[in-house]
């Protein structure tokens, strides 16, 4: 099996904390028509630069029964600012519209094959895999941004339509693995397409 999750695959299941105190698993999104998760961080630029975009995104598409969800799965022992009281702080400050949560084992990050940050999976009803890359086309500096390649594989799912681009190349910081040089990724990491 590749690294990434290929697509047409089902959402590995989690339980992990996040910073409005609960603790959530796949099930607690059961009811929502769509399931974005995204692997994200406090510290990355790519983050950083498109985080507003991102938000614009949720309050698109949330009222149309799609759930968001952001785990973060660095190391804060490459980045202290990752750590889950700066999420926590992140989350105070900023009042995103997505749940955030913290993977400190980085297992999920494995599970799902997260290569940098931002990636975003896409998961339709019966949580098979039918998206996953990059949000934008340009993520540090939205204002350069000419394709939302995660707003346009939702509307044409909502739309009853195939996605015409399912599988693009995150792009963004690699995800920060315990142990491992802040550049590192892993051997059987590769570029989607």
């Amino acid at each position: 099996m590749p690294f990434t999750l290929p697509l047409g695959e089902r959402a590995p299941d989690f339980r992990l904390p996040a910073t409005d105190g609960r603790t959530y698993s796949l099930a607690d999104f059961r009811d929502a028509r769509v399931l974005v998760i995204f692997f994200t961080c406090n510290h990355c630029p790519y983050v950083l630069g498109s985080d507003e975009v991102t938000r614009r995104t949720v309050e698109r598409y949330a009222p149309l029964g799609v759930a968001f969800v952001g785990i973060n799965g660095n190391s804060p022992n490459t980045y202290a600012e990752d750590d889950f009281p700066h999420m926590v702080a992140r989350m105070q400050q900023h009042r995103f519209p997505w749940r955030y949560l913290h993977d400190a084992t980085q297992d999920i990050a494995r599970a799902y094959g997260a290569l940098r940050t931002p990636h975003f999976f896409v998961f339709h009803a019966e949580r098979r895999l039918i998206y996953t890359g990059r949000g934008v086309d340009s993520p540090r500096d939205t204002a350069r941004m000419k394709v939302n390649d995660l707003e346009r594989a939702l509307a044409e799912h909502l739309a009853g339509r195939p996605i015409s681009v399912p599988l693009t190349n995150p792009i963004g910081c690699n995800i920060k693995w315990e142990g491992r040089d802040a550049h590192w990724m892993p051997p059987e990491a590769c570029d989607l397409v």
